[in-house]
């Protein structure tokens, strides 16, 4: 495709979302080619339907059929989830009344509010504090949206995935309650202005936790596909744990021999896979470039989509593609804070796992399984190549040149300097 036509493409894509086909009225492209496939009994059709009901998890499009879901059918459709149904009286005595100084964050779903919970509130509740996410009535999302999130992580469990503690359902009220992730967003460490620079093991924990949460949605008997996989989606404990959170793109993924979930296009500008955008045919496949694109931001400290930097810099994969199977230019795309840190092995090693994942060619990327077992090896990774900087030692002056010999020390000690770790604001100017 010509680039003025990619362009105008991503003209329509923005940063926001698209909602109109939340969760349900999947159309799901059989892989037989329209070929007739081998009849079978209604009765053993009918029981292989039963047992597929009694072992895999409930989805959107069972619940939501009827119509609008009622607080109870949904209590009831979640029994045995451990999910607590909490009134909006007791989320407002929590959060203090939904007050500022209890406020963390807003998002499209909403503003999120610090609280704390224990036992007293709910009898069986560990006493923890809390992330309560509120429905902006007048947001980008709505009740589908949240529903969704009730349903997935209602009944996905994993160390990777935020835990839904409970929800509330109460007259136009639709909120969340999640575990607090203390460090927050990956988005805010990685491009906050005055934030500390990540070092290259804490991005590698982070990039592994995550791609780990990923490979289990994915490899689910009932598989998942995320749809939104970003760095403001990735939520951090205290120990930089990275669990995914924010489900409310998610979507059921093909079964038996279909290839692909066709939707309206939504998600990120930067992040969504090129024939998610074009076609609407949504894969696993889709979440694994956009995996290769948060990959790319833990490598080079830049964001998926720039406006800020020059014409040619502002898409991130497209810039810094050329660079990724280069061992001898990959230092010009990587994030000046993490001089010093890395062996040079390692990063080529991740620059080219990144390079597949965000492959044009959907068939090209591997599973996340396989990026699992490519990442976690680079934790352990040493050689003798780390990428630090050059120090630069003066001679002792000599009588009669100590000028020249102490304005050529000057001059190469600031290159040195120049050349150390600098704060990320700096570096986006350097690399310019």
């Amino acid at each position: 495709m010509a680039k003025q036509a990619w362009n105008s493409l991503f003209g329509c894509f923005t940063s926001h979302h698209h909602y109109d086909d939340v969760g349900g009225g999947n159309k799901r492209k059989k892989g037989n080619g329209g070929k007739k496939k081998r009849k079978v009994s209604s009765s053993a059709a009918a029981k292989q339907k039963q047992q597929r009901r009694l072992q895999s998890r409930l989805s959107f499009s069972d619940l939501s059929m009827g119509g609008m879901v009622s607080p109870e059918d949904l209590s009831l459709s979640l029994a045995g989830s451990n999910l607590h149904v909490f009134t909006i009286a007791e989320l407002r005595a929590i959060t203090r009344d939904f007050s500022n100084t209890n406020f963390i964050g807003e998002g499209g779903f909403g503003p999120v509010y610090k609280g704390f919970v224990d036992d007293k509130l709910k009898p069986g509740l560990r006493a923890q504090p809390v992330a309560v996410k509120l429905l902006d009535l007048e947001g980008t999302q709505g009740h589908n949206e949240w529903l969704t999130e009730v349903i997935f992580l209602g009944q996905l469990r994993h160390p990777h995935l935020v835990k839904l503690i409970g929800y509330c359902y109460e007259d136009e009220h639709r909120l969340l309650v999640y575990e607090f992730m203390t460090r927050g967003s990956l988005e805010k460490h990685l491009f906050k202005k005055y934030a500390a620079a990540l070092p290259w093991s804490t991005r590698l924990k982070i990039a592994i936790g995550a791609a780990k949460g990923l490979a289990f949605l994915h490899e689910a008997e009932k598989p998942v596909i995320y749809r939104d996989f970003k760095t403001s989606n990735i939520l951090l404990d205290s120990d930089f744990k990275a669990k995914l959170s924010d489900f409310g793109l998610a979507k059921d993924g093909p079964e038996d021999d279909e290839t692909h979930v066709s939707t309206r296009v939504m998600g990120t500008q930067g992040y969504a896979a090129p024939e998610y955008i074009m076609t609407g045919h949504l894969t696993a496949k889709s979440d694994v470039y956009g995996f290769g694109v948060v990959l790319l931001e833990l490598l080079t400290g830049r964001k998926s989509v720039d406006k800020s930097r020059p014409a040619r810099e502002q898409n991130l994969v497209e810039w810094a593609r050329p660079y990724l199977t280069d061992a001898r230019r990959l230092d010009r795309v990587m994030d000046r804070n993490l001089i010093g840190q890395y062996s040079a092995k390692a990063a080529q090693k991740a620059a080219a796992l990144a390079h597949r994942c965000v492959s044009l060619s959907p068939k090209s990327r591997p599973h996340m399984s396989a990026v699992v077992e490519a990442l976690e090896p680079l934790l352990a990774l040493d050689d003798d190549c780390l990428v630090g900087t050059f120090v630069y030692v003066a001679p002792p002056e000599v009588d009669g040149d100590s000028g020249s010999s102490s304005g050529s020390s000057r001059r190469r000690a600031g290159r040195s300097r120049s050349e150390g770790p600098v704060d990320q604001s700096a570096a986006a100017k350097q690399q310019e």
